[in-house]
């Protein structure tokens, strides 16, 4: 499984949004140059992670974009579902009838832990996460820090 490019677009802009020094609302032609991504596809991006309550958007010449909670109680999995959609490996996943061997098929098992996993494994990480590893990078060069 790949992501697709808005997915990670989107964690990009979520991530942008969370670590803004600001407290207006972001432009998103601030963070499209900022992250070097197209305005006009942040624009696309912007409106499902709008429609699951994840940004709020501000109009007029103040307006822009804030998140709609603290970045520690947005999950990546929040901002990748509505994004890629379902995240089942493989359709019967989701939907046993697409397939007749759906009852008896031990592939379907696997796929579905793994389907199971994923989704756990998103769950695990909040854009709160993101900001500590982005400041660990930022400060260290990534370099894991061992002092005591």
């Amino acid at each position: 499984m790949r992501l697709s490019t808005r997915s990670r677009y989107g964690v990009r802009l979520m991530l942008s949004l969370a670590t803004s020094d600001r407290k207006d609302p972001v432009f998103l032609k601030d963070i499209a140059r900022s992250q070097e991504i197209s305005e006009k596809y942040l624009s696309q991006i912007i409106i499902p992670l709008k429609a699951k309550g994840l940004v709020t958007t501000f109009r007029g010449a103040h307006g822009g974009y804030l998140l709609s909670r603290p970045a520690s109680q947005i999950t990546l999995r929040e901002i990748v579902e509505p994004l890629e959609g379902d995240l089942s490996l493989v359709d019967c996943v989701r939907s046993p009838e697409v397939c007749a061997r759906s009852g008896e098929c031990v592939t379907r098992d696997v796929w579905h832990e793994m389907s199971a996993l994923l989704l756990e494994f998103l769950d695990t990480f909040t854009l709160q996460d993101l900001i500590v590893k982005l400041r660990k990078k930022r400060k260290g060069g990534g370099a894991a820090d061992f002092a005591i």
